[in-house]
């Protein structure tokens, strides 16, 4: 038996020792040669911004995706867990104002830190995949793809009216605009500028992302509607009206052309060229069409469009319909946006709400063409909404139902010129251009005589200049860093300016996890035969924030990747995971709030193995965790609880290795079906649901019960052989969860080898199956008492244990039992009268 100062459990001493002897292998976390013939699995966390701390939030995330590794390993699969640091963006900037010190020394910095809290967390990555996208040997890649996008038509540059961030100084994507502010700061209105841009065109796969959600049942419902509704496929039709006393047209995208007769007036957007026209010769027009500029930049900054109050003014011009030559009013509108459809509509009160809205309050008319298809149906009040009923006041057309007189007026259109049907899409093109620092350099050059010039291949990558002065004011800083600027064009010879934006830096968190399987390769992004092996992702773990940013973007770059020939997948990953969110304080855990809660003040107080496995058993994986620090200290005295029991019965157990038990009864039998229904519930967890809280009680129900037989345990009533599977067992359930405890616990059993290379147990079902079973007992839908009954018992044996018990018997004294109801195995119910 161990002594009183062997049975305290001490992580301070535990947990350094081996996170010693796990750094000193090299091979211990390592993924196999993709010959080794074992069935691959590749999970991955998304990779951290290295703001120079991790907190709980990060601890939790990672926690789940190292648990899942290391029980496929012991599953006996060819395991990649790799991590890497998405290390271009703003606050390596904002940091170099604030502390002089240069965005790379402070991430490489940050980095190293976060790699050390990472390590003595005990997360089991193979740093020999390490990928950082600031360095060279990163983004020359970034570069590489952009010059064969360039190549496919997939990039260009365009003026373009963008938003920008007064506090970031910089570009934002349509993505990272929330509620009109700023994604990182959220207090930040975004504001609208014209630029030349760069742009990827991820419009090209627009119809392939939307199709393709359908084939990802592994990704959560939630995440896959909102790239649908952020990728917005709308079906309908662009019609020309002619603008009248002009050979000018007006094109108009409508989903309803079979209300085309109930169109009142035209409607454009405030930045409609015709209106620009418009204005250059009437400037009180300018005037009013200033102001609904204005008023549309407001809504679009508070990120309520869809909310503004509608504003308008009539052109005094008219447009002819196509389909009946009506003449009807042109008028500007501030609730019509420039770049959605053709920032033109026709607006057709008597069927839209918006549309009737506007025309009521400017005395426009409002017409009824669609009615009930019902013979006799009382006419309904407009706006009349239905897009099941028949046509009326449309001439030909009346009687038609919609869909059918939608496609005949579609065929009008194309046969008479004057239109098409056409799908258009909410999602836009990718602008990838960013006035700061530190990001990748876009290789492109700028040539008086030549235009813009790619960076040849071999002069890859263009490597971002050392020293800059930083002020996130008049552009980029790489502008006023002559030489990086100037340069030779690479066609004719001659003086040429570099170009100074940088990419946005999604672009760098779009494909690495592809360089995870090759992240040494000099000569390619990858060797595509090794990526083949481990694509798609097999498990794939992050924040449902990035469903429309990092998830949307990272598709559109496999889909290219795979057109370049690189790849065979058309998705990243097969399965998706959205974990829940680190509350406290009544808010996400986060810098910029100032609620973050250090894991190494946790690992210091209750070690590792607490502080991690508490990050799951405190709520279900995917439910947000209110934070809770005496949650830390109860896991940490369970762990001790289990640290005593292992110890205490090490002995024993290290003499039952070579024996083994015959027809187990009593306490062992309690015991084994306890141990064997643990790992079932565990083994169905990992492959099911994911509910590692509920793993963790089940771990604790287990330990409650070996406790519970301490003195059947230390009398030799529970033979050695029984004492060696229960506490064997126990561990390799625990090494998911606990890895340093369960090292330890591994060697101080007289196990050989890692634990993380041992089976993982199975399950007996024999032993796993209850001699007996509780049966509740109702009386007309009234719990009354619980029967105990052999497993698997039939009805009359069930139905006679009811009948006979004091409850029941007490319950149905003086009265009449005049049906009894058996579910074998589930319940009785008793109908007395």
């Amino acid at each position: 038996m161990a002594d009183e100062k062997e049975l305290r459990y001490d992580p301070a001493t535990i947990e350094p020792k081996w996170q010693q002897k796990w750094a000193a292998d090299p091979t211990l976390y390592a993924a196999e040669p993709k010959e080794c013939g074992k069935p691959k699995y590749y999970v991955l966390e998304m990779l951290p911004y290295p703001s120079g701390q991790l907190h709980m939030g990060h601890v939790r995330n990672y926690s789940i995706g190292d648990a899942l590794a290391r029980h496929m390993w012991m599953r006996g699969y060819n395991v990649l867990h790799p991590m890497g640091w998405d290390a271009f963006g703003l606050p390596a900037e904002n940091a170099a104002l604030k502390n002089n010190t240069p965005p790379r020394e402070w991430t490489l910095a940050n980095i190293a830190a976060m790699k050390r809290q990472m390590q003595r967390l005990g997360l089991g990555y193979d740093w020999a995949t390490e990928v950082t996208t600031c360095l060279p040997e990163y983004y020359r890649w970034n570069q590489w793809f952009f010059l064969r996008m360039y190549e496919k038509g997939l990039v260009y540059r365009k003026q373009s009216k963008v938003n920008w961030c007064p506090e970031c100084a910089t570009v934002l994507a349509n993505e990272q605009v929330v509620n009109g502010c700023c994604w990182r700061h959220e207090d930040t209105i975004v504001e609208q500028r014209d630029l030349e841009q760069w742009f990827y065109k991820i419009t090209a796969y627009a119809q392939e992302l939307l199709d393709g959600l359908d084939t990802m049942e592994g990704w959560p419902e939630k995440v896959r509607t909102m790239q649908r509704n952020w990728i917005g496929r709308s079906e309908g039709t662009e019609v020309d009206f002619g603008l009248e006393g002009s050979g000018a047209k007006i094109r108009v995208f409508t989903t309803r052309v079979d209300t085309i007769f109930g169109a009142t007036s035209v409607q454009l957007a405030p930045e409609h060229p015709l209106i620009k026209e418009f204005c250059v010769s009437d400037a009180e027009l300018k005037a009013k069409v200033d102001l609904l500029i204005e008023e549309q930049k407001k809504a679009k900054e508070s990120g309520d469009l869809g909310a503004i109050e509608k504003h308008g003014v009539a052109t005094g011009r008219f447009a002819v319909n196509p389909y009946n030559g009506e003449k009807v009013p042109v008028w500007v509108a501030n609730y019509i946006l420039m770049d959605y459809g053709t920032g033109a509509i026709m607006s057709v009160p008597g069927h839209d709400e918006r549309d009737f809205e506007f025309a009521t309050k400017y005395g426009l008319e409002i017409r009824r063409v669609i009615a009930p298809a019902e013979a006799g149906a009382e006419e309904p009040a407009l706006p009349y909404t239905s897009e099941d009923g028949v046509l009326v006041n449309s001439g030909a057309y009346d009687g038609l139902r919609c869909t059918e007189a939608e496609k005949k007026l579609q065929e009008v259109a194309a046969s008479g010129g004057f239109g098409e049907a056409k799908v258009t899409f909410r999602l836009k093109d990718w602008g990838v251009s960013r006035q700061r620092y530190w990001g990748t350099p876009i290789p492109m050059i700028h040539c008086a005589k030549d235009g813009l010039v790619p960076v040849p291949d071999d002069q890859l990558p263009v490597i971002l200049p050392a020293q800059v002065e930083i002020t996130q004011q008049g552009g980029s800083p790489l502008s006023r860093v002559a030489d990086f600027v100037n340069t030779t064009c690479p066609k004719c010879g001659g003086p040429a300016r570099r170009e100074t934006d940088t990419m946005d830096t999604f672009v760098d968190s779009s494909w690495y996890f592809y360089r995870y399987t090759d992240a040494g390769n000099s000569s390619a992004p990858f060797e595509p035969a090794t990526a083949q092996y481990w694509f798609p992702i097999d498990q794939y773990i992050g924040g449902v924030e990035h469903a429309i940013l990092h998830l949307i973007y990272s598709r559109f770059w496999t889909k290219v990747m795979r057109d370049l020939g690189l790849i065979k997948n058309d998705e990243p990953a097969r399965r998706l995971f959205t974990q829940g969110m680190v509350i406290k304080d009544g808010a996400k855990m986060s810098k910029s709030k100032g609620n973050v809660v250090s894991p190494d003040d946790m690992v210091v107080r209750y070690g590792a193995d607490s502080t991690r496995m508490y990050a799951l058993f405190a709520a279900p994986p995917d439910r947000d965790l209110d934070w809770q620090e005496d949650g830390v200290a109860g896991v940490s005295r369970f762990l001790g609880r289990v640290w005593r029991l292992a110890t205490k019965h090490a002995e024993a157990a290290r003499a039952g290795r070579s024996r083994k038990y015959e027809a187990p009864s009593g306490t062992a039998l309690k015991l084994l079906r306890k141990l064997h229904q643990t790992i079932a519930r565990i083994t169905q967890d990992f492959e099911g649901r994911w509910h590692f809280n509920t793993c963790v009680a089940a771990i604790m129900e287990l330990v409650n019960e070996m406790q519970a037989a301490d003195a059947e345990l230390s009398s030799g009533a529970v033979e050695a052989a029984v004492i060696h599977e229960l506490l064997r067992s126990l561990v390799l359930l625990l090494a998911p969860f606990a890895p340093f405890l369960a090292a330890e616990l591994w060697e101080e059993l007289g196990e050989e080898g890692a634990v993380l290379r041992a089976p993982w147990p199975a399950c007996d079902a024999e032993l796993a199956r209850e001699d007996e079973q509780e049966i509740p007992v109702q009386i007309n839908g009234k719990l009354v008492t619980v029967v105990r009954v052999a497993a698997g018992a039939d009805a009359k044996t069930i139905e006679a244990a009811a009948l006979a018990d004091e409850k029941v018997l007490a319950r149905a004294a003086g009265k009449t039992v005049a049906k009894v109801i058996v579910v074998p195995g589930r319940a009785v119910n008793l109908v007395v009268k």
